[in-house]
């Protein structure tokens, strides 16, 4: 799918981006965060909320396509061992980091400044990866994605799921404080922008940024640049740029904003786990933010195989690391 140029397009899609950036400070779309609560508290709200991201591109990508307004739509690929190489290459990558690239953005706008290096890995993995690894490239799949055959009764349902997420922070318990404006007000921000309603939103500005702009993800322009074939490389840098100026603001906003010392070993932990995380994303194909929120609700089995196998790998490697550290000596992941 091609980058629509149209200002109007573009507009939209940088509002969308900086909104997504803001999120992402305050949603759950990390991944290693994710699998260290589910390794620590045994918990799974971080990927609830993660799956809810999925079903609301669902949603998004049925309506679209009931109104005729979604484009071309990325091809699956066939479930192979280089599927599962690249999963676990990804995860392991975004263990290395503490972050996936979600987590990196949010790290960024924290101001933990050595995340830099995540990106400058994450191209380099990319570009060294055809000279390292000698495995089959991924076969396009014939046939399309079994949502966009749904009939357009489905695209109802979900539209009506969404309308009942959306009233629910306008939902007010009784009570005479909350009788007033101001405590109103209060309470629709502190709903609206938990983590799992901030990850909802991930969901739809990356959904709406996808129709208007195709591919624009940090992720897979770096990918491109490393192999030669990106396009449209200025509208899609600026909008790199609004998703960190989000990220940025959400961060300061949020309390989060710091001086964090770079030190020379997280960067160079940084850059090898995002050398890590580019190698598995050329051979799955697709970083993790790719498959979360454009393969997985496409129901593509690759997608669903390759995610998988990047949770289990992170969560084996923290497994791994409570019982050399100890359960009170793990870095923290946010």
């Amino acid at each position: 799918m091609q980058i629509l140029l149209t200002s109007a397009a573009f507009l939209i899609a940088a509002i969308c981006a900086g909104l997504m950036g803001y999120a992402i400070q305050r949603g759950a779309t990390c991944t290693v965060a994710a699998m260290d609560e589910v390794v620590r508290k045994r918990s799974i709200s971080r990927l609830a909320a993660m799956a809810e991201a999925s079903l609301w591109v669902v949603g998004g990508l049925l309506i679209a396509q009931s109104l005729h307004a979604l484009g071309k739509m990325p091809g699956g690929y066939g479930v192979t061992y280089v599927t599962i190489v690249g999963g676990a290459l990804l995860g392991f990558g975004a263990y290395v980091n503490k972050a996936c690239v979600f987590g990196a953005i949010a790290r960024l706008g924290s101001g933990e400044w050595a995340y830099v290096a995540t990106p400058l890995g994450f191209y380099a993995g990319c570009a060294s990866a055809p000279h390292i690894f000698a495995f089959p490239a991924q076969q396009t799949l014939p046939y399309d994605s079994p949502v966009l055959a749904a009939s357009s009764w489905v695209a109802l349902v979900f539209a009506g799921f969404m309308l009942w997420r959306l009233a629910r922070p306008l939902v007010a318990k009784s009570g005479e404080d909350e009788a007033r404006n101001a405590a109103v007000i209060h309470r629709f921000a502190a709903r609206v922008w938990s983590p799992h309603a901030a990850t909802s939103v991930i969901g739809v500005t990356f959904l709406l940024m996808f129709i208007l702009v195709g591919a624009w993800a940090y992720t897979d322009v770096l990918a491109e640049v490393a192999r030669g074939m990106a396009g449209n490389l200025v509208a899609r840098s600026l909008l790199v740029f609004a998703l960190f100026a989000g990220a940025m603001l959400g961060g300061y906003t949020a309390g989060r904003l710091r001086r964090a010392p770079v030190s020379l070993a997280q960067a160079a932990k940084c850059f090898a786990g995002g050398t890590m995380m580019g190698w598995g994303s050329l051979l799955i194909p697709g970083g993790n933010d790719g498959l979360l929120l454009v393969a997985m609700p496409l129901l593509w089995p690759y997608a669903w195989v390759a995610f998988l196998t990047m949770c289990m790998t992170i969560g084996i490697a923290l497994v791994v690391e409570r019982s050399f550290a100890g359960h009170g000596a793990e870095e923290a992941v946010h």
